[in-house]
């Protein structure tokens, strides 16, 4: 079958062809029809110190994907009501737990601590086919789309900073308009914020965040938050926050910008340390919260549910697609994802 490779340590991936995996007890192998580009992979192409340190060649890359179920192994349900058949059309849950630790058998699966991830420590879905434990098998219904299935994995993400707090009537900032920013930015709107703010350096991504809802876009090459805020009549700050950049100046800015009492959920991922305003944070009674990934299952249940309840949504969500190219084409996916101009970036396998 065809895969994308990491065949050994340093840059670069191989577009080769290699065994055709089998599933094994407890295992699903899935036919791959589309696959999402994340920041991950580029890390993983350009091997960098972060992708050196996590993985370990060979390897076939790649974690956000949708695909039909083609082989069920030994062991796997396949009872009426719950179980998995062949035909079947599914997402993925890319982090594969341990089912032991404390965490885990404690029901908080995303917390555990012997994670081992899809596409990062074991074979990933830039291939025809990939085997995932039947556990990490998300069932799609018919009106989401393969395009649309195979952004689940970060629109976990985005549905999994979004809702840690309550954010219906209140006045909501978002730093990064990237994918999972405008998804985000998306939700918010979906669940009733009163005003979005969104900020980025990219016009084209913070046009993106616009479409989707975002009632004030901040160039902050350009523009300060607090004069959208001033635009919009707030005089109080933000109540609640989401972090999407991994910048430290958008943290700095973001905090600055805080109501007292606000929640502030952080999922971008900052290249190395950076400082925080304690003193504002304890003065301010500001709630930080650091998000990874998705709540196993919870964030899955609402992520389709509210994409059930809401073709406004599903177009919204779908939007954030701007660039499609065939699984040979996969150096310029690479290329479009890399330039950061747009929005995600999607390579059909099928």
């Amino acid at each position: 079958m065809r895969a994308l490779v990491k065949t050994s340590a340093g840059p670069g991936l191989e577009f080769i062809d290699v065994p055709e995996p089998d599933a094994g007890p407890g295992e699903v192998k899935i036919r791959v029809l589309r696959a999402g580009l994340c920041g991950t992979d580029l890390h993983i192409e350009s091997w960098d110190d972060t992708a050196a340190e996590l993985v370990d060649p060979p390897l076939i890359v790649g974690h956000e994907f949708y695909g039909e179920i083609v082989q069920i192994g030994a062991g796997v349900p396949t009872d009426d009501r719950y179980g998995l058949a062949v035909g079947q059309r599914c997402s993925v849950e890319g982090h594969v737990v341990c089912g032991a630790c404390r965490n885990c058998r404690a029901g908080r699966r995303h917390m555990c601590v012997r994670t081992s991830n899809l596409g990062v420590n074991r074979d990933g879905a830039f291939a025809d086919y990939v085997v995932v434990p039947y556990q990490n098998v998300w069932v799609q219904p018919d009106l989401i789309d393969p395009d649309l299935g195979a952004i689940f994995d970060p629109l976990g993400n985005a549905v999994h900073t979004a809702l840690s707090f309550p954010m219906s009537g209140e006045d909501v900032l978002i730093t990064g308009a990237g994918p999972i920013g405008v998804m985000a930015t998306a939700i918010a709107r979906h669940v009733g914020a009163r005003y979005v703010v969104v900020t980025d350096v990219s016009d084209a991504r913070l046009e993106l965040a616009k479409a989707v809802g975002a009632d004030r876009i901040v160039n902050v090459t350009r523009e300060r938050i607090a004069a959208a805020q001033e635009s919009l009549g707030m005089t109080e700050g933000f109540d609640v926050a989401l972090e999407m950049s991994g910048n430290p100046s958008a943290v700095a800015e973001l905090i600055e910008n805080c109501n007292h009492g606000a929640k502030v959920a952080l999922l971008g991922l900052p290249s190395e340390p950076f400082e925080i305003d304690g003193a504002k944070v304890i003065t301010h009674m500001l709630t930080l919260k650091g998000i990874y990934g998705r709540e196993m299952y919870d964030t899955w249940y609402k992520m389709t549910f509210m994409l059930q309840s809401s073709q406004q949504l599903r177009d919204a969500i779908r939007s954030v697609i701007t660039d499609r190219f065939p699984a040979e084409q996969w150096a310029d996916a690479f290329a479009a994802a890399r330039a950061g101009a747009g929005g995600k970036v999607i390579m059909d396998w099928s």
